[in-house]
């Protein structure tokens, strides 16, 4: 189980896929706003001059020696929606997220938002 103690120590850290192969380096974590556990994370990829800011979930990422590997492959993670580095996710952003990885987007019952930066 990933802790939230845990996320600000993989903060630059890479993010491999499960063959070790590099998606790109770990930039800030999202949490589920019912949980307050770790839930997504944004990962820096591109050239130097364009990066940007893709999504992974990291409900059964594992911790490594200056890595962390997430259960997807990289192909999956890099076609995820992204945003610039620069650039805030949209509470309208978040459901394509959860529906790139197959997953379910629970908002609250008021419409609150699923994801928190943390």
């Amino acid at each position: 189980m990933i802790h939230a103690a845990d996320v600000r120590e993989w903060r630059n850290r890479d993010v491999v896929d499960a063959e070790s192969r590099k998606i790109g380096v770990l930039e800030a974590v999202y949490v589920d706003t019912t949980t307050d556990e770790p839930a997504m994370a944004t990962v820096r990829t591109g050239l130097p001059t364009r990066h940007r800011l893709v999504f992974v979930p990291i409900e059964n990422a594992i911790a490594g020696p200056g890595y962390l590997r997430v259960g997807y492959v990289r192909t999956l993670v890099k076609q995820a929606p992204s945003i610039g580095t620069d650039d805030v996710l949209l509470a309208g952003q978040e459901e394509a997220i959860f529906k790139h990885y197959g997953l379910a987007y629970k908002p609250g019952a008021a419409g609150e938002r699923q994801l928190a930066r943390r």
